[in-house]
């Protein structure tokens, strides 16, 4: 069960860092600057933190820009690395890592199979992280102190921490949501189930909350949704209509939860993002971004989604031939890398169109989201 005094105390240091940015007068003045990235969230921005602790990621993984696998779920970079880069700032290090990291402009408390609520079937024994939200807030409130304290001492490490100003200024960005839809959906409860289990973990996020957040995308266009729930109802992009159903009416409880928090904070600037649309887009209309097979893994073997008879990176065991899972012959035309998630190329057409602030409300782009509007 959550903490009360845990939930007390994060909302506080939380409202504590909102005030601190929103009430700095430079930024009615000129262009946001944001010295650090904080992030929370799943595997969608995860940079490392699973695979340096639980589950190290294998080749192909990380094949298409950095030739090899870095903790990143992808064939490439994700969202929030081309987010830092945008905004002049070095690829988040993950909390977790602590070979070669550096946390000057920022800190990732992200994991993949990350959930917003504790999850019920944790890894080794269950399929998702033991990090859910409320422990990357716990890190993150110990990062803080600690980053001081390294510094203050000096030495080697000190240079590698963020300057005690930079929580105030920095921008927190927020990616989760779609394993707490998946953990339903995998445990043999039905769309109406889950469904009826949304607003509880809406509740549980609008607690934490806060800056830039990112809606969940539509789950049902995933591979290893339409691999494992064939007969659900397709649309006419064959997607899986229930899911993505169940998808929107999260997403329509979070926008209410958001609304109800800019009126609990009034000083804060809070930024909502619809991904959802973006992300659908790739589906629906994927000639005129040049993608194909949107659907298809590009990484993965079996069926027609080629998803389910082994894993991204695993050597598996077909009539006695042993193959090794690897990537598609063209992943910069794939929109889909694994069958759960995303390839850089479609990462990085999703980020170039919400950085604009067209899809976000208020219409803010992300170098101007430290306004509140």
């Amino acid at each position: 069960m959550e903490s009360p005094k845990f939930t007390t105390s994060l909302r506080c240091l939380c409202m504590l860092l909102l005030c601190a940015a929103t009430l700095n007068p430079a930024f009615a003045l000129k262009n946001c600057t944001f010295p650090a990235i904080f992030n929370f969230g799943d595997s969608n921005s995860d940079t490392g933190g699973l695979s340096a602790s639980l589950i190290t990621l294998k080749p192909p993984n990380g094949e298409t820009y950095f030739h090899k696998p870095a903790g990143r779920f992808s064939d490439g970079r994700l969202i929030i690395d081309f987010m830092a880069k945008s905004l002049g700032l070095s690829y988040l290090s993950a909390y977790l890592d602590s070979l070669g990291t550096n946390f000057t402009h920022g800190a990732n408390f992200a994991t993949a199979a990350s959930t917003i609520k504790l999850p019920i079937n944790i890894i080794p024994r269950g399929g998702f992280s033991p990090f859910y939200l409320d422990i990357q807030y716990s890190q993150f409130g110990q990062f803080k102190n600690r980053s001081q304290i390294i510094r203050q001492k000096g030495g080697v490490f000190a240079n590698l921490m963020p300057k005690g100003d930079y929580f105030s200024k920095a921008l927190y960005t927020f990616d989760i949501g779609q394993n707490d839809l998946g953990e339903g959906f995998f445990s043999n409860m039905t769309i109406e189930e889950v469904n009826a289990s949304v607003p509880d973990i809406v509740n549980k996020f609008s607690t934490n909350v806060k800056f830039w957040i990112h809606n969940t995308g539509p789950i049902g266009c995933l591979s290893y949704i339409l691999a494992n729930f064939q007969s659900a109802q397709r649309d006419s992009y064959g997607c899986a209509k229930p899911y993505n159903d169940v998808a929107q009416y999260f997403n329509h409880k979070l926008k209410k939860a958001i609304v109800q928090l800019r009126k609990d904070l009034p000083l804060a600037a809070i930024t909502h993002v619809d991904v959802y649309s973006v992300k659908y887009s790739l589906f629906s209309k994927p000639k005129e971004y040049g993608f194909e097979l949107p659907l298809v893994a590009c990484c993965g073997y079996g069926g027609m989604y080629n998803y389910g008879s082994g894993g991204c990176g695993e050597t598996i065991t077909i009539n006695g031939s042993q193959i090794f899972v690897g990537s598609c012959e063209h992943p910069s035309i794939r929109v889909n890398w694994d069958g759960v998630h995303y390839t850089e190329v479609a990462n990085k057409f999703i980020f170039d169109q919400i950085s604009t602030g067209l899809f976000s409300n208020p219409p803010t782009p992300l170098k101007m989201a430290c306004h509140n509007i």
